[in-house]
């Protein structure tokens, strides 16, 4: 039995190591990305690259989405030329980017309109986790699109369904509060050691295996000992997320004050230039916040 044929949107930092190992499962692949060497760059891997989403799409029987952001989503999707359209009847829409929730619930609505299958699938896990096919993967959608759609998503990483569609978007708001209020924390006690005479360095070591230990405090403590913020995770699509967190939050009549502060330090962190930075770069803003150099 032939394995579904996959189209693959937006094939950067994340969606060019999901195409690898989707490959690496024996699925076909088309790939698009809206710069072409992205894409150019995994024929060599075995993708059949496309000059077009629709292009991508045509007769497929999966879309995986892994694109910026809500708005950009959309317009690949459902706007003119629109890669929903040249889909063939039934297949599924994955959409893998970190989206607002009604967003997500929206383009299940659409994807419903044109008898299309919908499941929104934001991951966690970075960069790493995009390589080692590792990826926490939060899926919102009908159990018959998890079903049609989880084989597929084990080739990248941990499905887990929690929700109705929308559900995985929300999940993933919450991995990313939870991921910036960490950030902000590791490099809060990094400094905190720094200044009050011990050994940073040694510090996380002491802590890696206690109570606090995390992969955080592992990866994100060790790029900010090492002032390497080569990015994994910009710190604008983190500012991006805990934006759209606090937002659904506020609609919610939820007041979030941790996350609220954390945002601040991220839009902060971004308005001094340091946007593409990974967000483990937040330790540069208290840098500047307390006056100590980069």
């Amino acid at each position: 039995m032939s394995l579904p044929e996959i189209a693959f949107i937006g094939t950067g930092i994340m969606g060019a190591p999901m195409v690898r190992n989707l490959l690496r499962a024996g699925y076909p692949v088309r790939a698009w990305n809206r710069s072409p060497d992205k894409a150019a760059a995994l024929a060599a891997d075995g993708a059949r690259v496309s000059d077009s989403a629709q292009a991508a799409a045509e007769g497929a029987d999966v879309l995986v989405c892994m694109l910026s952001d809500g708005p950009t989503c959309t317009q690949v999707l459902f706007g003119d030329h629109g890669a929903t359209g040249a889909l063939r009847p039934g297949a599924l829409v994955i959409v893998m980017s970190s989206i607002p929730v009604d967003t997500a619930t929206e383009h299940a609505r659409q994807c419903a309109e044109r008898g299309l299958g919908y499941l929104d699938a934001p991951v966690s896990g970075g960069e790493r986790g995009a390589r080692e096919a590792s990826l926490a993967i939060m899926v919102g959608g009908t159990p018959d699109a998890f079903d049609q759609g989880h084989a597929v998503l084990s080739a990248l990483g941990r499905p887990v369904r929690v929700g109705p569609a929308g559900s995985g978007e929300l999940a993933k708001l919450v991995n990313q509060l939870i991921v910036a209020s960490t950030i902000a924390t590791v490099a809060e006690g990094l400094l905190l050691a720094e200044r009050g005479g011990a050994d940073p360095a040694k510090v996380r070591e002491a802590l890696l295996g206690g109570f606090v230990d995390s992969p955080i405090l592992r990866q994100h403590g060790q790029r900010m000992l090492d002032a390497d913020f080569t990015p994994g995770g910009p710190s604008k699509w983190q500012l991006k997320d805990t934006r759209t967190a606090l937002a659904h939050a506020q609609r919610l009549g939820l007041n979030l004050p941790v996350g609220t502060l954390v945002d601040s330090l991220f839009a902060a962190l971004v308005d001094a230039g340091d946007g593409d930075l990974d967000h483990a770069a937040l330790i540069r803003q208290l840098r500047r916040h307390n006056h100590l150099p980069l």
